[in-house]
């Protein structure tokens, strides 16, 4: 599967859907220009239908809509649910990514160009 759900990630988007009466919706992950390392990631629920070149894909009961574009870079990534000082949220791990930003949600691919700077890109 080339978009993997955590445990964690896939019991906290089940709750999100439940609290916000959205239990049809898909989560769509993307991936755009732009963050300190040049790229950046993109999540949200989605109660639209699938678009045209979208992959879709399901975990346990979790629909989830990536345009192709977007898999070319997140092919094989992790979505993750993660707690720390700042409180909760969303992370992915990339095993694409050759760099990083220190906000955790900027990455560089391997000829996707150099790091922005801005919050410091680590290698």
């Amino acid at each position: 599967m080339p978009i993997i759900l955590t445990e964690r990630a896939t019991h906290e988007l089940k709750d999100l859907m439940t609290s916000q009466d959205k239990s049809g919706s898909a989560l769509r992950v993307w991936v755009a220009g732009g963050g300190c390392s040049g790229l950046s990631y993109g999540m949200a629920l989605d109660d639209a239908a699938a678009e045209d070149g979208d992959v879709v894909f399901e975990h346990e009961g979790v629909k989830i809509f990536v345009d192709g574009l977007s898999l070319q870079y997140m092919d094989g990534s992790e979505v993750d649910y993660v707690d720390d000082m700042m409180g909760g949220g969303f992370k992915i791990s990339n095993p694409n990514a050759t760099n990083t930003c220190g906000c955790g949600s900027s990455f560089q691919t391997e000829g996707s160009g150099g790091c922005g700077g801005g919050c410091g890109c680590s290698r």
